[in-house]
């Protein structure tokens, strides 16, 4: 009979332990069910979140390439601008010149003294030297100088009349010129050997 009461002891153990368990599944399916729309919540609120921030960042892109596609356009109108205009200051600084030139060429006749006209032709050259200089220009010196083939176009070859004139400049034919350290025109000259 003991072991009957200890089997049915058992039972009855094992009866409570899973109607605890039903219980408890009970009471977690109850709270699944009342959280779940607690989490489909958080998920549309996540949507709306991303959705929102997606077309923030796609507005903020279509903005930049806007802005880009300005600045890209600006800056080409100003280099075709630049391209246009960009002797203007030059040509301002000479025009004076060719003003002093003009009164020369109508004043030539009237004069007899060969040496006043020559004297205000050097006073021209003198000063469209020094605008010239003004905007960066500078001749190439050639007198006495070696030749360099980054400044000088060798155009003949004349006998050194000593050996120190060997691979030096002889005469300069045409004078070179520089535009801001940037050689703009070689000078052509006969090199000694």
């Amino acid at each position: 009979m003991k072991e009957k009461e200890t089997i049915q002891e058992e039972l009855n153990e094992q009866k409570c332990e899973v109607n605890e368990d039903i219980a408890e599944n009970n009471e977690t399916q109850q709270s699944a069910d009342v959280e779940e729309p607690a989490k489909e919540e958080t998920i549309e609120e996540r949507l709306a979140s991303a959705e929102a921030k997606v077309a923030e960042l796609q507005d903020k892109y279509l903005r930049q390439v806007a802005e880009f596609d300005n600045y890209r356009k600006r800056t080409i109108k100003e280099k075709a601008e630049l391209i246009l205009n960009g002797g203007e200051k030059t040509i301002t600084a000479i025009l004076p010149i060719l003003d002093d030139m003009e009164r020369a060429l109508a004043n030539m006749d009237k004069f007899e003294d060969i040496a006043a006209v020559k004297e205000g032709v050097d006073l021209i050259f003198q000063k469209f030297i020094k605008v010239l200089g003004e905007q960066g220009v500078k001749k190439i010196e050639t007198e006495n100088a070696d030749f360099n083939v980054d400044l000088h176009d060798a155009i003949a070859q004349v006998p050194a009349p000593s050996d120190e004139l060997k691979g030096k400049v002889i005469d300069c034919v045409k004078t070179g010129y520089t535009l801001n350290d940037k050689v703009i025109r070689h000078a052509q000259v006969a090199v000694g050997l």
